[in-house]
């Protein structure tokens, strides 16, 4: 028996099933994710100043992601178009774009962006040791100009003060893993050694007031942070704050949504021959329905990139 309304569109609705569908799966997505940026904003509106990041982020990198994603939703549509006119081959060429750039995006995100989150440190320091400090966080200046507070000192651990066996040492730290492994040997953590990332280096430089479009790296600038001195310490893991805990939950969540439309991809490219063959017209739609469900995975990244990254 042949299903109906899998070419032709519906009397009832004006649109063939496959379509009707994914629009109806789209506005769960949009549930899902739009309750995911809601507990943002809510976590942003109660966080107090100070205590919420801005700008750990790459820009230049989120930026570069974001053209990616957005002309991986041009070739798929050029796609679809060629599938129109019966050009398989220019279909095929503009779908494998689709699949290199998405994976692209993928290699950037999960190779590059992740575990530079991972490596890089943060120390909130307390509030009444903040003026120890204050050349790092230059809390006096974001005062005149009406920036909000800095209580924490980013960068990367150089080196780790201990007191093991009631002996004071000093280990060379390769990642802020090391600190949580001498913790669980029960190792007294006296200070931490961080080479300042610029805008702790140079807190009244203007070019490094928050949110900027400056990525600011690490530098060669060693600071010596007592633990006595520390609210807490963390690498950009879920658990550093709540702002890092929303963006790997929702770009989390969006990559795994990347890897799904990738996986569709994939399997028309590399069987859709034989529907192409039997119904061509029918093919045309349900790669229209996946570019569809694509191009809404790219519409929840134009959201992220302002929302984490800029704002």
């Amino acid at each position: 028996m042949e299903i109906p309304y899998t070419v032709s569109s519906r009397p009832d609705t004006g649109l063939y099933n496959a379509k009707l569908g994914v629009w109806l799966f789209l506005a769960s997505e949009v549930m899902l994710f739009g309750g995911l940026f809601s507990a943002y904003v809510f976590l942003r509106l109660g966080a107090e100043d100070g205590y919420w990041p801005q700008g750990l982020l790459d820009v230049p990198v989120g930026t570069l992601n974001t053209i990616i994603l957005i002309a991986s939703s041009i070739t798929i549509v050029l796609g679809w178009a060629s599938l129109k006119m019966r050009q398989y081959a220019k279909y095929k060429l503009f779908l494998l774009s689709t699949i290199l750039l998405g994976l692209l995006f993928l290699v950037i995100k999960l190779g590059y962006e992740y575990p530079a989150k991972f490596s890089h440190f943060g120390a909130f320091i307390k509030k009444e040791s903040l003026a120890e400090y204050e050349a790092y966080l230059g809390n006096q200046y974001a005062k005149d100009k009406g920036l909000v507070p800095r209580y924490e000192i980013t960068g990367h651990l150089h080196e780790i003060e201990v007191i093991r066996d009631g002996k004071r040492e000093e280990i060379l730290a390769h990642s802020p893993s090391d600190i949580d492994r001498l913790r669980a040997q029960g190792v007294q953590i006296e200070a931490y050694k961080v080479a300042v990332d610029r805008r702790n280096a140079e807190p009244t430089n203007p070019a490094n007031d928050r949110p900027s479009f400056i990525y600011h790296g690490s530098t060669e600038k060693i600071v010596t942070i007592h633990a006595k001195d520390v609210e807490r310490a963390s690498a950009f893991v879920p658990k550093h704050s709540q702002f890092f805990a929303i963006y790997f939950a929702i770009t989390g969540l969006h990559g795994l949504h990347i890897v799904g439309g990738l996986l569709v991809f994939g399997y028309f490219f590399f069987f859709g021959h034989t529907l192409y063959r039997k119904n061509p017209e029918q093919m045309a739609n349900r790669i229209e329905v996946a570019g569809l469900y694509w191009h809404f995975v790219d519409l929840v990244w134009v959201f992220v990139f302002p929302v984490f990254y800029l704002l």
